[in-house]
């Protein structure tokens, strides 16, 4: 068999269409637009490559869009007085910090400085806790992206076997909290999970966020599971690859996400509609 192709580009696009007709609906009425500030400390490329894309996308759907971009010697003092002054921002809905960080900044204490209503990102422990209680307002971007997705093929997710490879607190914890909030039965595996070969081969989703080029094999995959390749690295030869050998595994899976054009659309789409489901938080008169 050959599987069908979840593709992330057309199902983002989609999402932007939606969020731009309400966001012009919005304004049409006399409310403001919805407002996302990025910060970026220092000039990672590929984190000046996510933030572009990011404002990019913001324009496109009418949001008000706003680069604060700092110097790599940032004092962690500096940037949480920042993030505080966005706090106070009534035209702002979402404030997110583009990770990683310098390493003189502590990325937990920033994420917490957040106020949980203005993290766009889903990160902060409270969006995170209100998560594994089903409970949930913002939830992580990447995550939920996967949900739509896996959502889009049309499949009952209820009562399938999901393994996720990566336990990251950005993609494989809250991953988990999804996938069991959809009554999956969830085994996430790591670095010294044994037998990952056995595990891949029984599961009915498989979600690889471990950041290794086509680490899982296309024999691993059970006939007709649905695979979400949420990896992306660069190779010697500059070209993308996931963390799933797509070639071998398109032959068996049921549906399966391609690297580029997979997952990373869809994060940035979720960040907006989650930056759209703050500005309604926030309530008209704001």
């Amino acid at each position: 068999m050959s599987a069908q192709i979840l593709d992330g580009k057309a199902i983002a696009a989609d999402i932007r269409n939606g969020i731009k007709t309400k966001v012009d609906r919005m304004v049409s009425t006399g409310q403001r637009p919805p407002g996302l500030v990025v910060v970026l400390v220092g000039e990672n490329t590929a984190s000046q490559v996510y933030v572009r894309n990011k404002q990019r996308s913001c324009e496109e759907v009418g949001f008000l869009s706003e680069l604060r971009q700092l110097p790599a010697d940032t004092a962690q003092e500096e940037l949480l007085s920042l993030i505080d002054e966005l706090n106070s921002r009534e035209e702002i809905d979402g404030i997110l910090v583009q990770l990683p960080l310098p390493k003189q900044i502590d990325e937990e204490a920033v994420i917490e400085r957040i106020l949980p209503t203005k993290d766009v990102d889903g990160f902060h422990p409270y969006n995170v806790g209100r998560l594994a209680l089903k409970m949930p307002i913002l939830r992580p971007c990447t995550p939920k992206g996967v949900m739509t997705m896996l959502e889009r093929t049309g499949q009952t997710l209820e009562g399938l076997d999901a393994v996720i490879i990566g336990q990251s607190n950005i993609v494989g914890r809250p991953m988990a909290l999804e996938l069991l909030a959809a009554r999956c039965t969830i085994t996430v595996c790591n670095s010294r999970t044994k037998d990952l070969v056995a595990k891949v081969k029984n599961a009915d989703v498989v979600v690889a966020a471990v950041g290794r080029p086509n680490f899982v094999q296309g024999e691993w995959i059970e006939e007709g599971a649905m695979v979400i390749d949420v990896g992306i690295n660069r190779l010697d030869n500059g070209s993308l690859c996931g963390d799933v050998d797509f070639d071998s595994a398109v032959q068996r899976a049921g549906w399966i996400t391609p690297v580029p054009g997979g997952v990373g659309p869809m994060t940035i789409a979720t960040l907006l509609e989650n930056t759209l489901q703050a500005r309604e938080l926030h309530g008209a008169n704001r």
